[in-house]
C-alpha cells in the first residue's frame, strides 16, 4: 500500500525513475479500483496528468501499466498511441481497445515497423490483414499468411497465389493453410511442377522423359486429389472450373478412378453429362453397361474412350482402389490385357494415349504392390527358397608341361 501523500511526492520528483513508478502505479490501482467515485476520478486525473510529462519513461511505465487492459480509459491509450514510436508500437500490438476504425488510417502510410506491430496483434481482423497485404510487402505478407488463425478472403488467396505463387517461400506459407481454395492450391501444385522441372539437381538426376512422367503423374494425382476433397464437402466451384477452362480429359478421368478418387471423378462426369452428383453416383455404382456407355456418351466422350470408362468402371466395382495398391495394379493389369486381347494388339489411335498410361501406370503400381511382399513372406516362410540344382562345369585336363 502506498499513501496518497507519499504518491503525490512520487508524481512531483524530479527523478524520471520516481514519476514512472508513481504513474505505473496509478495505472493498476486505476484498473483494480473497487471504491469511491471521487477517489476513481482522481485516479482518472493523475493518468491523464502523466501523458503531458516530458519524460517518455514515464509515459512509458503508464502505458506499461494500461497496455493488456480491456478496462484502460480509451482517451488515454489514444492518447498514448499518438507518443513516440516505442510506446506506439506496444500500444498497436498489444491494447484490446483499439479497433479496426483505429487501425484502418494507419495503414496505408505506415512505416515498417509499425506496420509490423499491427501485423503482431493477437487478433486481426479480415480487413485489416488484407489492408496490410496490400502494402506489398512479401516479408509481412508472409507473416500474415503463416498466421492460421487470421480468416483470409479466398479471392485474397487465390490472388497471392497467381500473383507470388513462384516464391518458395510465400507457396509453402500458403499450401499450409487449411483454408487455402481448391483452386489456389492448385494453382500452387502447378507452379511446384515447374520449380521441380527446372531445378539443376532433379534435372541432373532424371532423365528428361522419367522426369516429365513423374510430375506429371503427380501434378495429375494432386488435381485429383484437390478434386476429392472438394467433392466430399459437396463444393462445385472447383470441378465448374476445371470444365470451363478445359482442363478435364480422358487422361484425368482415368487417373481419378486408378488413384480411387471415385467422388472427384463423379464429379467431374455429373458436370460434363449436366446431371446431378446423386444420379451419376448412383449410376457408376449399380449401372448397367449400356447405361454407362449412355452417361459417357452425355458427357461429351468419343465412343472408344467411353467403353473404355465403362470396362474401368466395371472393374473398379469389384476392387478397393482408395489404398490398396494390389488391387489397382490387379484392375489395371486386366484392363490393359482386355484392350490387347480385343483389338489384336493394333491399338486405335484414339486409345493409344489412354492405353500409353495404363502402361506406365501398371509398372508404378507394380512396384509398389510389390514393396514388402517379399519380406513378409520370408519373415512366415518356414521352408528354404527353392532353386534349380546348380550346373557343374566339365573340367578339362590340361596336358602336363
Amino acid at each position: 500500500m502506498v499513501e496518497y501523500s507519499e504518491f503525490v511526492r512520487l508524481s512531483r520528483s524530479k527523478d524520471s525513475d520516481e514519476r514512472g513508478h508513481a504513474a505505473h502505479l496509478a495505472a493498476l490501482a486505476y484498473l483494480d479500483h473497487d471504491g469511491p467515485a471521487d477517489e476513481h476520478a482522481a485516479l482518472y486525473a493523475a493518468l491523464i496528468g502523466f501523458l503531458d510529462d516530458p519524460s517518455v519513461k514515464v509515459r512509458a511505465a503508464l502505458a506499461y501499466g494500461l497496455l493488456h487492459s480491456p478496462q484502460a480509459p480509451r482517451p488515454i491509450m489514444m492518447a498514448l498511441l499518438r507518443d513516440s514510436a516505442v510506446i506506439s508500437r506496444a500500444i498497436l500490438q498489444y491494447s484490446p481497445l483499439l479497433l479496426d476504425a483505429d487501425l484502418i488510417g494507419m495503414v496505408p502510410s505506415g512505416d515498417p515497423s509499425t506496420l509490423v506491430a499491427i501485423a503482431q496483434r493477437e487478433k486481426l481482423s479480415p480487413r485489416i490483414a488484407a489492408a496490410l497485404i496490400a502494402r506489398e510487402d512479401m516479408a509481412l505478407t508472409q507473416r500474415l499468411v503463416r498466421r492460421a488463425d487470421v480468416a483470409l478472403d479466398e479471392a485474397l488467396l487465390l490472388d497471392l497465389a497467381r500473383r507470388l505463387g513462384d516464391d518458395a517461400t510465400l507457396r509453402g506459407a500458403l499450401l499450409a493453410r487449411k483454408d487455402l481454395p481448391a483452386p489456389a492450391r492448385l494453382i500452387l501444385v502447378q507452379r511446384v511442377t515447374e520449380s521441380l522441372r527446372q531445378a539443376r539437381i532433379v534435372c541432373g538426376a532424371l532423365a528428361p522423359e522419367r522426369l516429365a512422367r513423374l510430375l506429371r503423374d503427380g501434378a495429375d494425382t494432386a488435381l485429383s486429389a484437390i478434386g476429392e476433397t472438394e467433392a466430399v464437402q459437396a463444393r462445385r466451384d472447383f470441378v465448374e472450373g476445371l470444365v470451363g477452362s478445359n482442363q478435364l480429359n480422358t487422361r484425368i478421368l482415368l487417373h481419378a478412378i486408378v488413384t480411387g478418387h471415385v467422388m472427384f471423378f463423379a464429379a467431374c462426369v455429373a458436370e460434363l453429362a449436366a446431371l446431378s452428383r446423386e444420379k451419376v453416383f448412383t449410376l457408376l455404382e449399380n449401372g448397367s453397361r449400356a447405361s454407362l456407355v449412355a452417361l459417357f456418351s452425355r458427357a461429351g466422350l468419343d465412343a472408344e474412350s467411353g467403353r473404355l470408362l465403362v470396362r474401368l468402371v466395371l472393374h473398379a466395382r469389384l476392387a478397393d482402389l482408395a489404398d490398396d495398391f494390389a488391387a489397382r495394379h490387379y484392375v489395371v493389369t486386366a484392363l490393359t490385357e482386355e484392350l490387347i486381347a480385343e483389338y489384336d494388339g493394333i491399338i486405335p489411335p484414339a486409345l493409344e494415349e489412354a492405353f500409353a498410361y495404363l502402361s506406365e501406370q501398371n509398372i508404378a503400381l507394380a512396384r509398389k504392390a510389390a514393396r514388402g511382399v517379399m519380406s513378409a513372406f520370408a519373415g512366415s516362410a518356414t521352408m528354404p527358397m527353392a532353386l534349380p540344382p546348380a550346373e557343374t562345369a566339365e573340367h578339362f585336363q590340361l596336358p602336363a608341361a
